[in-house]
């Protein structure tokens, strides 16, 4: 591949995805999602499902809490480091909120705010993915069918972002990427070494 080539498939890249968000912040809106998706997505809202996962193990494991707790601190700070001290500071994408175009087309900049940090990928999308998947490896025997619930979840937070602004579609898809795979190699090791449920 030539440099050219990259250059122009990156632009292309580009161009879909602005398409993309703008499709679903100025055409497939309602009052519904304008009233709730912004505070839907905020990380504190969140708070109380993650502190109910984290009982129900300490209430159900015992000892055997303690290492998926300190598992669960690792990841998120893994997480977190990765895609907001390294990955968006070598993409170095501009947010849709503080882009001058999107600016003047956009029809839910939602957030009384507009986020100073770069756009790719969405930390909220590793963050919650991360742990989606890590939570879906390690408790599925207790959660079954309903564990599949966590990537729902993680899912609709990400929908939120792109909808109310500060990030693009593909931020949060690759995003989403990154975060599977940090979560699914942890819930893997940790099913390995110190897996809940006896066999």
């Amino acid at each position: 591949m030539t440099v050219a080539f990259i250059q122009e498939l990156v632009n292309w890249f580009d161009k879909v995805d602005k398409k993309l968000f703008l499709k679903v912040n100025t055409e497939w809106t309602t009052h519904f999602l304008d009233t709730n998706l912004p505070w839907y997505r905020d990380a504190t809202t969140w708070l109380p499902l993650y502190l109910f996962v984290i009982l129900y193990v300490v209430i159900n494991y015992g000892k055997k809490a303690i290492a998926w707790i300190i598992a669960i601190a690792i990841i998120a700070t893994i997480s977190d480091q990765i895609s907001s001290s390294i990955l968006k500071n070598l993409f170095g994408r501009i947010r849709p909120c503080s882009d001058i175009f999107i600016q003047q087309h956009a029809g839910n900049l939602l957030l009384n705010f507009c986020p100073s940090s770069f756009s790719l990928p969405s930390s909220h999308a590793v963050n919650h993915f991360t742990a989606a998947i890590f939570i879906f490896l390690t408790l599925k025997p207790d959660f079954k069918k309903w564990s599949y619930l966590f990537f729902i979840w993680a899912a609709s937070i990400c929908y939120a972002q792109v909808y109310v602004g500060v990030h693009y579609p593909l931020d949060v898809f690759i995003g989403a990427i990154i975060g599977c795979t940090i979560g699914g190699s942890l819930g893997f090791i940790f099913n390995k070494y110190f897996k809940l449920q006896e066999i």
